[in-house]
C-alpha cells in the first residue's frame, strides 16, 4: 500500500469519488451501447467510432484519477474501490462498491470482497 487514509480522510475525499463514479457509469454505459450497435453494424443515438474513442478516452481519464488519489481499483462493472487503511493496527481496505454513497464497510487484506465487515 502506497498510501494509507484514516476512515476521516477515505471519507472527505467521498465526495469527489462518488462524482467521478457517477460520471463513469454513466460513460461506461455509453459506450456499450454504442460499441453494441457498431458491433450490429448500426449507429447508435449516441454516435459512431468517433464517439466511441472519446468515450474510450474519458473512461481511461476517470480510472486514472482513482489510482493517481490512491485508492485500488477492484472492478469497473460493478465499479469496486478500495481505500487502503488501518484498523487497530492491522492493514486493511476500507471498500466501496458502485451504488453505495457512503463508506461502510472494510476487509483484511487476505479476505477480499467475501470478507467484508461493517466499520464500527
Amino acid at each position: 500500500m502506497d498510501r494509507s487514509f484514516t476512515l476521516a480522510e477515505a471519507r472527505a475525499l467521498l465526495p469527489g469519488v462518488l462524482a467521478r463514479i457517477d460520471e463513469l457509469v454513466d460513460v461506461r454505459a455509453s459506450l456499450i451501447e454504442i460499441q453494441a450497435a457498431l458491433a450490429a453494424g448500426e449507429r447508435s443515438q449516441l454516435g459512431g467510432l468517433p464517439e466511441a474513442k472519446g468515450y474510450q478516452a474519458r473512461l481511461s481519464e476517470l480510472l486514472s484519477w482513482f489510482g493517481t488519489e490512491g485508492l485500488e481499483l477492484k472492478g469497473i462493472a460493478p465499479l469496486l474501490l478500495d481505500f487502503p487503511s488501518e484498523i487497530d493496527g492491522e492493514p486493511v481496505l476500507l471498500c466501496l462498491l458502485e451504488g453505495e454513497r457512503e463508506l461502510r464497510w472494510y476487509h483484511k487484506l487476505a479476505h477480499g470482497f467475501a470478507g467484508r465487515r461493517r466499520i464500527d
